[in-house]
């Protein structure tokens, strides 16, 4: 397994991403009125790459916590092939 850890580090940053998907907007026009009023795009950069970070650490910990199995759980509940194969197997 060539990619393993390429893969599992690039699952947290997207489960990070995943979560934080609403404010993302919010933070998006923060920094486009940031640069209009300052002039400066490093203070997006800067702000970007903070997120891409952020977005690591809260992925990290949704997979470390239990928090992405209890997600994944969840979505078996509706789930109507886990529903069959649960009444099957029970």
């Amino acid at each position: 397994m060539k990619y393993y850890k390429f893969a599992l580090l690039k699952s947290y940053f997207d489960e990070g991403y995943g979560l934080t998907s609403f404010p993302k907007y919010a933070l998006t026009a923060i920094g486009i009125g940031s640069a209009i009023i300052t002039k400066s795009i490093i203070t997006v950069i800067i702000g970007a790459v903070v997120y891409g970070i952020a977005c690591f650490l809260i992925g990290l910990w949704s997979f470390k916590s239990g928090f992405r199995e209890a997600q994944i759980e969840v979505s078996n509940k509706y789930n109507l092939f886990v529903k069959q194969m649960r009444k099957k197997i029970t």
